[in-house]
């Protein structure tokens, strides 16, 4: 708040002073100036309110824009790298991009928001980005997940990934081995995979794409080349597409 204060002042004394030429007054005349700008903004806190609200809505403005650029700049490795997986309808006219981590309790909140938005429309491509950031057991379950793509293809890692996203314990070798057995996976070439540099690499890929990007968060959503950040409830999700296909 004191920052935008700070700002909305700035420009307050930067429009007068433009008309009275501050620079020109005698030390007692900008003090005098000064005051009576103190006192105006006091008996009128709404003039100064009004400033901070154009601020903010600028900054916002200029987020929103950076955020385009950056999915326009990124666009290749956003929604063709090669590695990452491509659910929904692969040839669907919206791409959603989500980056995201195993135990991250808002990913999984928004899991089953974002599988309704996908089916229930039909024509939307979802790519899954594995950005771990909350510790070793995230990154063990993105390396196991990762590891299934690789030994078992794209339908294991899709049962693997979901059932991470539904899972509330604790995520160990031990878990994961248990989960392979269930889905009659081979859990002894997952295992070797899991330290490979294969996965190694795209882990690391992801989080430089994700530096570049500026997403320090999850989940993190990109809709073609709208940036959200954080979870975004399945309405307003569902807006957001209808927005973005419109536009298009």
């Amino acid at each position: 708040m004191l920052k935008y204060v700070a700002l909305a002042l700035g420009l307050l004394m930067g429009t007068q002073a433009t008309a009275l030429d501050l620079d020109a007054m005698t030390d007692n005349e900008r003090a005098a100036f000064r005051a009576e700008i103190r006192s105006y903004l006091l008996e009128n806190p709404e003039v100064l309110m009004e400033a901070i609200g154009v601020l903010e809505q600028r900054e916002q403005a200029a987020k929103v824009n950076n955020d385009v650029t950056l999915a326009q700049t990124y666009a290749g490795q956003l929604f063709d790298d090669g590695h990452s997986f491509v659910g929904g309808n692969p040839d669907g006219d919206i791409t959603i991009v989500e980056f995201m981590d195993y135990r991250c309790g808002f990913c999984k909140k928004a899991f089953p928001e974002v599988a309704a938005l996908i089916a229930g429309d039909g024509n939307i491509r979802y790519i899954v980005k594995e950005f771990p950031i909350l510790g070793e057991a995230s990154t063990l379950a993105s390396q196991f997940a990762i590891a299934v793509k690789i030994v078992a293809g794209d339908e294991a890692y899709k049962d693997v990934h979901d059932t991470l996203m539904e899972f509330r314990g604790d995520v160990t070798q031990n878990s994961l081995d248990r989960l392979a057995e269930s889905l009659d996976l081979d859990v002894a070439a997952i295992t070797v995979e899991m330290r490979g540099g294969e996965v190694a690499k795209v882990i690391n890929d992801n989080r430089l794409l994700a530096q570049a990007m500026q997403i320090t968060g999850t989940p993190t959503f990109i809709v073609q080349d709208q940036m959200l950040r954080g979870y975004v409830p399945f309405a307003q999700m569902e807006q957001i597409v209808a927005k973005v296909r419109d536009d298009r």
